[in-house]
């Protein structure tokens, strides 16, 4: 790759990566009021939804990846997709054993996937859009750490694991609005 990316290629890397960002905005506001009726308890329904938000998150990384061909390394991206597959295969396994170990896996997949998201945001500042990114990830950091520690707790719940996905929408909504510049070229 040239290090002086054309104008039309980072305008259609940036339309792909808003369209993403919307979709995967929309997804996370759905999953979280589905699982917020199933929060209480750790049933198949909710072991259900675990799993799939991960997947979701692969299949995210996917196209992300290959939009991201074009203006970049996607390294980072494979890099995401692997801890999210490992996270969904680890959530599928401690839904048997309970909140807890529940609260550990997710919490190890927020820390690794946030400072993935902090690396790729900092290395795509110049298409613009990415300081939400970037605070995701931090967010994201710090929310892992909480949730490990929160699996210690007298009677551990799903809720603030639920509500983790709430602010990671709002920053890929807001990364999708600013990305719309770049995508019409501006």
């Amino acid at each position: 790759m040239t290090t002086a990316t054309t104008a039309p290629t980072l305008a259609r890397t940036a339309a792909t990566l808003r369209r993403l960002y919307l979709v995967r905005f929309l997804f996370a506001v759905l999953w979280v009021l589905v699982m917020l009726t199933t929060a209480d308890h750790l049933g198949p329904p909710a072991a259900t939804l675990l799993v799939l938000y991960p997947l979701f998150d692969v299949a995210a990384a996917v196209v992300d990846a290959r939009a991201s061909r074009a203006t970049g390394s996607p390294a980072l991206l494979y890099a995401n997709i692997v801890v999210s597959l490992l996270a969904a295969a680890g959530l599928a396994v401690a839904a048997a054993s309970g909140i807890p170990a529940v609260l550990r896996v997710w919490g190890a997949w927020a820390v690794v996937a946030g400072l993935i998201q902090l690396v790729v945001g900092v290395t795509r500042r110049g298409m613009g859009g990415q300081w939400p990114m970037i605070l995701s990830g931090g967010i994201s950091v710090l929310a892992g750490g909480s949730f490990i520690a929160g699996a210690a707790a007298d009677d551990p719940t799903l809720i603030n694991a639920v509500l983790y996905a709430v602010p990671g929408a709002v920053f890929f909504l807001i990364s999708a609005l600013r990305l719309g510049r770049t995508a019409k070229g501006n």
